[in-house]
């Protein structure tokens, strides 16, 4: 199993160093012969920005490969879903213990501990991207 993913993106724009790509995001489904009679089938465009000092190699409209790593997509999953999910289940259990089994309140507690997580994650979006970087080849 290869350690690299690759999309196939269009060039939007460039800014100095920063490229910005669009990519389209398929399901499995999108691919099959069938998906314009099944109601399953989905495709998603992305913006991916790619900071890279070859900027001035690229062209708007020129078609690219962005490349990532398997390692950072799990990191990705990690902080989107295993962490929330680890701090919902503590702060429920944790509120629950502590208000003698008040079940609505422990819910409420829980949900705004994950509000308060993702908007930490926010805050630290830029501090996060520059662990999620993206290369780009022709």
């Amino acid at each position: 199993m290869s350690d690299i993913i690759q999309h196939v993106g269009t060039v939007e724009s460039i800014a100095g160093i920063h490229v910005r790509v669009r990519i389209v995001q398929t399901s499995a489904c999108a691919t099959c012969a069938a998906h314009k009679y099944c109601n399953s089938s989905e495709s998603k465009e992305k913006m991916i920005d790619v900071y890279t000092k070859d900027a001035a190699h690229y062209q708007v409209g020129q078609t690219v490969h962005v490349l990532g790593t398997t390692s950072m997509g799990m990191r990705a999953v990690l902080w989107a879903f295993g962490v929330p999910f680890v701090v919902l289940v503590a702060v429920l259990y944790a509120t629950w213990m502590v208000t003698g089994g008040d079940e609505p309140l422990s819910a409420l507690a829980a949900l705004v501990s994950l509000a308060l997580y993702y908007l930490c994650l926010y805050f630290c979006r830029d501090k996060m991207a520059k662990r999620f970087v993206f290369t780009i080849t022709n």
